[in-house]
């Protein structure tokens, strides 16, 4: 907290100096000045400048008077020593050519010279020197011999960048402590990135004061008024040979800065202003800051300005794929809007009346869109891709064609990768997309798994429905269609299936056989082929089955016992594999500080790496420890 609170909080200074009714104001106003403020629920620290106390008026440490809220309250005051409290300075140097003039720079070297050896060792002193751009940034340091050396290798250059100079000590100061920029320029700004608005706005939000060292004309100089009033510090000008007077006066301020502690009132809810007075030479001095005392109640946040999510290089890589995706969108309705019907199609549409061609355009036109993205995507797809897709797809149950998975499939990606993008930027939205791309497939074959499973459960009662068929006196493709008729899911739909391509001329081996690709069941494979063998040497058909049935009957069986014994073994599999990544993605968002070294450091990704290799070799040990075949 800086200077200003207390030109922020006037109207409360303003009443507390009624409820002081000891307190007799001064003529002037900034005599005794609350530079900073530290406050918890149980103490608070104030740094109360003095410098500007009348000359021979010393500044009398007992003399100093607190109250909280118009209530007087006990306090320590004492000069500041190292480790009370944390105080920064940096010193924003102009090195424009226009400095080489009356020897103006080597006079403000010389003045540096006079801050660095007057200003107390445990004060962090920093430099920026700016000319066009900012050319050097020492951070505040208590080696004020580096910044000294740091001083003797700036030279001068074309431009002036004032307000990113100042920018740029702000940022050198961070946000903890008494935080304050000295600022030394001859000229207006020419070159800054940064507007006097802007930089008064975020000097003000971040409560450093800026006091400004100006040589140029008055007319120049008020050009900083806004800034330093905002932040509750002074603009004083100067001439070169005055420089180091000036700047050994701001150093000599920082020496008779005076800390004030005390505890504030415990039933406190809210802020409350604090008044501070000071006797000195027969006067009372007093100045006043509203102060947020932490934890006593509910306070105003200050949100501070977030960082965008993605750089330029990776927002342009997205307008264009935008610019990509909408013209490839484009170019699908146009697709989607031509006359794909024969001439034959036209010819009988035409025919049949204009009700039915009305109709039938009306449909299609409801359908344009999604038919040429289909007919697109299966432009793009292979046949064997199609054909391996199609088989995954039919054996999962699905009624999608290749492509219309293919574009479902790049439509939940895209999606996945939106949904990180707005919740984390450019790393979660690589995670949403490599989980949109694996995820659809992990799901497809789950389904064929879990249709696999049905369908050996029921496959020994589907053959013995079919052998009791058989002993009836039916042939096969009736022993089959009894199964349709009478069984379940997914046996009735596929063998249903296969009756469809007999019917068409398909031999039935042929169409059973079919039915065991899809499904990919060895077990009915061997049911497959016991009925090619009888046909081809002859046999009694319906023992076979029965004996086929009754094997697969105690293959379930003994496969059940398999998995129930077995199923804690696999379930940890399941959930010490799962833990670590379900571990990291929480982690990442609740709170992405903490693993944000993994992915931004090379000795992260090493560790992530590792881990990923450790991970899918225990996996693979434990799921072949927890497998049985049987």
């Amino acid at each position: 907290m800086s200077r200003l609170v207390h030109r922020l909080s006037a109207v409360s200074a303003v009443v507390a100096g009624l409820l002081m009714s000891t307190a007799t104001a001064s003529s002037a106003a900034d005599e005794i000045t609350i530079d900073h403020v530290e406050a918890t629920t149980t103490e608070v620290d104030l740094l109360l400048s003095v410098d500007h106390l009348p000359d021979g008026a010393g500044a009398k440490p007992d003399s100093v008077q607190v109250a909280v809220d118009g209530r007087a309250v006990d306090s320590t005051v004492k000069s500041v020593s190292a480790g009370d409290i944390e105080r920064s300075t940096v010193l924003v140097l102009d090195a424009s050519n226009s400095m080489q003039r009356d020897g103006r720079f080597d006079a403000a070297k010389q003045a540096v010279d006079a801050f660095l050896s007057a200003a107390p060792d445990d004060v962090k002193i920093g430099l920026v020197a700016f000319a066009g751009k900012v050319s050097t940034t020492i951070d505040p340091t208590i080696d004020h011999g580096a910044v000294e050396a740091a001083l003797d290798g700036i030279t001068l250059k074309r431009g002036t960048s004032v307000y990113d100079g100042i920018a740029a000590g702000m940022s050198a100061l961070g946000d903890e402590g008494s935080r304050s920029i000295l600022v030394l320029s001859d000229g207006a700004d020419t070159a800054s990135t940064t507007t006097l608005e802007v930089l008064s706005r975020e000097a003000a939000d971040a409560e450093v004061v800026v006091d400004v060292v100006s040589l140029a004309e008055a007319e120049r100089a008020e050009e900083l008024a806004g800034l330093v009033d905002a932040t509750g510090g002074s603009v004083i000008p100067a001439d070169p040979a005055a420089l180091s007077t000036v700047f050994g006066e701001q150093a000599d301020a920082l020496s008779q800065q005076l800390l004030i502690s005390f505890q504030p009132p415990g039933d406190l809810t809210s802020d409350a202003p604090v008044d501070v007075t000071l006797e000195s030479g027969g006067q009372t001095y007093h100045d006043s800051a509203l102060v947020a005392f932490k934890g006593t109640g509910a306070q105003l946040d200050v949100v501070d300005s977030g960082k965008a999510l993605v750089s330029k290089p990776v927002m342009l890589l997205g307008a264009l794929a935008l610019a990509v995706g909408l013209g490839g969108l484009l170019a699908t309705i146009l697709v989607g809007a031509t006359d794909t019907r024969s001439g034959t199609e036209r010819r009988l549409d035409t025919y049949f009346g204009d009700d039915k061609s009305g109709g039938r355009r009306r449909m299609a036109a409801k359908t344009d869109l999604k038919g040429s993205a289909v007919a697109v995507a299966d432009k793009v797809v292979s046949a064997d891709l199609e054909t391996r897709i199609s088989q995954r797809l039919t054996g999962a149950g699905s009624a999608l064609t290749a492509a219309e998975w293919l574009l479902l499939h790049a439509g939940i990606a895209v999606l996945a990768a939106l949904g990180g993008f707005v919740m984390g930027g450019a790393i979660l939205s690589l995670v949403g997309l490599a989980l949109g791309i694996v995820l659809p497939w992990v799901y497809l074959k789950f389904r064929h798994r879990r249709r696999l499973n049905m369908f050996n459960a029921n496959l020994a009662t589907s053959l013995g429905l079919m052998a009791g068929g058989l002993q009836a006196g039916l042939s096969l493709p009736q022993a089959v269609d009894t199964v349709v008729r009478e069984g379940s899911e997914p046996i009735s739909g596929e063998f249903r299936r296969a009756l469809v391509e007999q019917r068409l001329g398909i031999d039935i081996t042929d169409a059973l056989d079919g039915v065991s690709e899809r499904m990919e069941s060895e077990d009915f494979k061997w049911v497959v082929m016991a009925i090619r063998i009888q046909r081809e040497v002859g046999g009694n058909l319906a023992e076979i089955l029965h004996t086929v049935s009754d094997t697969l009957r105690e293959r379930e069986y003994l496969r059940r016992q398999v998995r129930s014994l077995s199923a804690e073994g696999r379930m940890s599999a399941w959930l010490l594999g799962a833990l670590p990544v379900g571990m990291f993605f929480y982690l990442l968002v609740g709170n992405p500080d903490y693993v944000r070294p993994l992915y931004t450091t090379g000795i992260g990704f090493a560790i992530l790496g590792a881990a990923g290799f450790l991970l899918a070799l225990g996996s693979f040990a434990m799921a072949k420890l927890a497998k049985v075949e049987v």
